[in-house]
């Protein structure tokens, strides 16, 4: 048994892997802001961790295993991370994301296209920090979200001075690893970002998927996938720095709009995107940056293929979200 400290875990793929700790005999701990409860016999500390005064007098004198960061998006909140939880555990695992790679938000090193990312891509050791940045303002960071991760890895990876930004005496006193999760499906009303929704209703009702006239493919981790490879991550490893998390399989957003038409019985209806025009439904990438699960294997997870999950998240979107055919 660990003690396991997860901030945020209210939901979905989080709220999930709260579940799974628990089931799996850890000492759980959640910290949000009590819009949700965890489950029975889970501590619940009720803490806002932009404010660190509230957050530092929540976790009192605890101290944990592991912390699962599911909720970290900015280098603000990471500083705060970082002072709050020194000397109170020797790990700390913070969710990022494959948009971080994403070459249209930042100056990164060219990867031809159909090669899958690999983590060191983007290396959290050597990125920029920029603490004066409005990363309080909701619509700045929404706009700024890769950047916020990217910089978020940065400053848990350093634990101390980097740039000269000072966020932390005496380092962090943990190690720090940060799993980069591919675009996450499945779990039907559970997803809350209407992403696949937006097929299933829209190709049922024989509305247009609109695309760019060559999509490139990207890669997909159904939810309850990545629950599990946080719980290993969190427990069953000890590896540092950033790791991929996505299911085998290239699919680009004709190939997801197929198996849903296969699904819904209507052939999908293209409309081809204009250069500065309406903007690609979610999936349709005019960029690659497809990421490599292939540290992640070396290190003994192993992954599913998308193709034999997704028809089953398919059918849950259709049963929690149904569309009426016209």
């Amino acid at each position: 048994m660990q003690r396991i400290c997860v901030i945020g875990g209210s939901r979905y793929f989080g709220k999930l892997l709260v579940e799974r700790l628990q089931a799996t005999g850890h000492q759980v701990t959640v910290i949000n802001r009590g819009s949700a409860r965890p489950p029975a016999g889970v501590e619940h500390l009720v803490a806002d961790r932009n404010d660190e005064a509230s957050l530092v007098a929540a976790l009192g004198s605890r101290t944990f295993d592991v912390v699962i960061d599911q909720v970290c998006y900015t280098p603000v909140q990471a500083a705060i991370a970082v002072r709050a939880f020194a000397g109170r555990t020797r790990r700390y695992v913070m969710t990022s994301t494959i948009e971080v790679y994403d070459p249209a938000t930042a100056a990164l090193p060219a990867v031809p296209v159909g090669t899958p990312v690999a983590e060191e891509n983007v290396d959290p050791a050597d990125w920029l920090v920029a603490m004066d940045l409005p990363w309080h303002d909701e619509a700045y960071l929404e706009a700024h979200y890769a950047e916020g991760k990217r910089q978020a890895e940065a400053v848990f990876t350093h634990a101390g001075t980097h740039a000269g930004i000072h966020v932390g005496t005496g380092a962090g006193g943990f190690t720090f690893a940060s799993v980069r999760s591919a675009h996450v499906l499945g779990g039907g009303a559970q997803d809350f970002t209407g992403r696949l929704a937006h097929y299933t209703e829209r190709i049922s009702r024989g509305e247009d998927i609109t695309v760019h006239a060559k999509p490139l493919p990207t890669v997909f981790i159904h939810y309850e996938e990545l629950a599990d490879l946080l719980l290993w991550a969190a427990t069953a490893t000890d590896f540092t720095g950033p790791l991929n998390a996505c299911s085998d399989g290239l699919l680009d957003v004709r190939d997801l709009a197929a198996l849903v038409g296969a699904q819904t019985g209507r052939e999908p209806v293209y409309q081809v995107v204009a250069m500065g025009g309406t903007a690609a439904s979610p999936f349709s990438f005019d960029r690659h940056y497809a990421m490599s699960n292939t540290r992640a294997k070396e290190l003994g997870f192993s992954f599913s293929r998308a193709v034999d999950w997704l028809p089953g998240a398919i059918a849950e979107a259709l049963t929690a979200f149904p569309a009426a055919t016209v």
